[in-house]
Order: structure tokens, then C-alpha cells, then sequence
């Protein structure tokens, strides 16, 4: 049985190169969450405060996401998160998915993000890093999920440049 478990288990992770500071993308994820909708609005269409202050280790806060060819069904989702841990030294933040669509394939699910400076030259590397437990084996990896949370990092980095 525990073999079978744990091929429901999964981590998947990826970095996206952007222009902006760390702490101001950052900055954007944890205490600004609300207006990443106006920032990037390809791709997200609201962001709630349900529980807590916005910014806040505890605060639970929706995300309407809006219907995209990522999709394979092209709907809207909803995505309801607890932020678990915020680390401002490390511009890093921690995410449980708590309710929404994606728990309608998952048990469990994690986002972490972090972002560095580049090394040497201006910009930042966006890593995001995925910790996930699948319900059955007919649910696929969430690369579809990681693929939009890189094409929102570029919207918000393109936004957070033209306002500089």
C-alpha cells in the first residue's frame, strides 16, 4: 500500500528569470495579493480576504483564476490558500490550497515561492516549488499550474517595471 501512496506523491518545481527586485515581487505575493488582479489581468480575475490581514502568516485569501488555453476545459478557477509561512529575508512564501478546483484532484497541495537576486546583474529568479499529493493516479502532474504560475510572475514583473 505505501508504494502505492507515494506514486501520488509528487514535488515539481521551476525558476523564470524577471527584471524586478525580489523584495518588490515578493512583496506583490504576500502583503499586495489584492492587487495582483489589476496587475495581471490575463490571468486573474479577483483575490478575496477571507480570514486574517492580507500579508499575514494565517490569512486565507481566494483567487479567482480567469479561463485560459492553459486549461484543458477553458472554465474559470478558484483557488482558496492559507499563507503557512512568510520568510521577508528570503523573499520566500509558503501557500496550502485549502479549497477550489484544484482540490478536486488533489489531497494535499503546497506553493512555495521564492525570489533571488540574480547574480551579477540586475533582475530576479523566480522559483516555484509544488508539493502535491494526487487523489488517483488518473490525475496529471500539475504542470499546467505550474506553467501559469510563470506566465503570471512575467505579468507582474512587466507591470512592476512600467511602474518604475
Amino acid at each position: 500500500m505505501a508504494e502505492e501512496a507515494s506514486s501520488l506523491v509528487g514535488i515539481i518545481e521551476t525558476t523564470v528569470e524577471i527584471k524586478s527586485s525580489p523584495e518588490k515581487l515578493h512583496d506583490m505575493f504576500v502583503g499586495k495579493k489584492h492587487h495582483i488582479p489589476s496587475a495581471s489581468p490575463s490571468f486573474v480575475h479577483g483575490c478575496e480576504l477571507h480570514e486574517g490581514e492580507m500579508g499575514q502568516v494565517g490569512s486565507v485569501i481566494s483567487n479567482n483564476l480567469k479561463p485560459i488555453n492553459m486549461w484543458s476545459d477553458g472554465e474559470a478557477r478558484v483557488m482558496k490558500e492559507r499563507i503557512e509561512s512568510i520568510d521577508p529575508e528570503n523573499n520566500s512564501v509558503t501557500y496550502r490550497v485549502l479549497e477550489g478546483d484544484v482540490m478536486n484532484e488533489y489531497k494535499s497541495f503546497v506553493i512555495t515561492l521564492q525570489v533571488t537576486p540574480k547574480e551579477g546583474e540586475p533582475g530576479s529568479v523566480v522559483h516555484w516549488h509544488f508539493e502535491y499529493e494526487k487523489i488517483n493516479e488518473e490525475v496529471a502532474h500539475p504542470e499546467t499550474l505550474l506553467q501559469f504560475a510563470v506566465e503570471v510572475s512575467k505579468e507582474l514583473d512587466a507591470h512592476l517595471c512600467s511602474e518604475e
